[in-house]
């Protein structure tokens, strides 16, 4: 089964490919199922209907026409492909009381969980990053991932679990440095029946690994987990399932004998 649960389109800040397009492109690839999965990050972006919102604000995602959007091609595309509902939670503690309202509003079959900045200070611009060592930058981001797997319930899985590493100006940060962290976050991921997501925005990105780690995905293992979802992170049409079965092959060399696709935030197990 070939399937990519990690989509952007028009309806996320940072890309501006057509939710359709995409739809078709997937089609035309031999995807059997996809989840699109748009951005949403409180703290730094705001809804359209936000009264408080400045003028020059980063928007989310437009709900209504997005869902409507999704329902409408769900329909058309029902004999060539599955296509799912879903969302990327951009979440911070702070802003987890936005994101359980959000999650109760809209009929959701699958939600990405992310961080993408911590204290409202973003990571592809450094702006976290600057003036802390890196161990501090490391472990911050590692505490904040830990606290929200704590207290945030309404995910599926966590997406790009070591994200800071593609934005770590100092290279790699020694895994067993982190490894306690990250194992606390592993053993409460698994409690709670959610799942990790190898994400391969790795090779686009020329990391030296996979998205997370084979470390963590070794842990992950030794721990009992067994969700994992794969998805590309595309935002435009090139990079739309790419390696994905290349993971695929990896992930069953290293004894998973599943993954996973999601229908209204249940697993449902595919054979590797």
């Amino acid at each position: 089964m070939k399937t990519d649960y990690h989509l952007h389109t028009e309806f996320s800040d940072d890309s501006t490919y057509p939710i359709e397009q995409l739809v078709q492109d997937a089609i035309d690839m031999g995807l059997e199922e996809i989840c699109i999965t748009d951005h949403v990050d409180y703290g730094i972006k705001y809804d359209r209907e936000d009264p408080d919102r400045p003028e020059d604000a980063v928007l989310n995602v437009d709900y209504p026409r997005y869902f409507e959007q999704l329902e409408t091609l769900k329909n058309k595309y029902k004999e060539q492909i599955t296509i799912r509902k879903g969302l990327e939670f951009g979440i911070q503690t702070h802003t987890i009381g936005q994101f359980e309202k959000l999650y109760g509003t809209w009929p959701l079959d699958f939600v990405l969980l992310s961080i993408h900045q911590v204290d409202n200070k973003e990571f592809w611009n450094q702006d976290y990053q600057k003036e802390k060592s890196q161990e501090e930058y490391n472990i911050g981001y590692y505490n904040e991932l830990l606290a929200l797997v704590r207290t945030f319930k309404h995910y599926s899985v966590l997406a790009h679990m070591d994200m800071i590493v593609r934005y770590d100006p100092n290279g790699t940060y020694p895994f067993e440095k982190v490894k306690p962290i990250i194992e606390k976050i592993l053993k409460q991921v698994i409690a709670d029946g959610k799942g990790i997501e190898v994400n391969t925005s790795s090779f686009q990105y020329r990391l030296n690994d996979l998205t997370p780690s084979r470390d963590i995905l070794s842990l992950y293992k030794e721990l009992g987990g067994t969700i994992i979802t794969i998805g590309s992170d595309a935002h435009q049409h090139n990079y739309v399932a790419n390696q994905i079965e290349a993971v695929k092959q990896e992930l069953k060399e290293m004894g998973f004998e599943h993954f996973y696709t999601f229908d209204r935030m249940q697993p449902i197990p595919h054979r590797l």
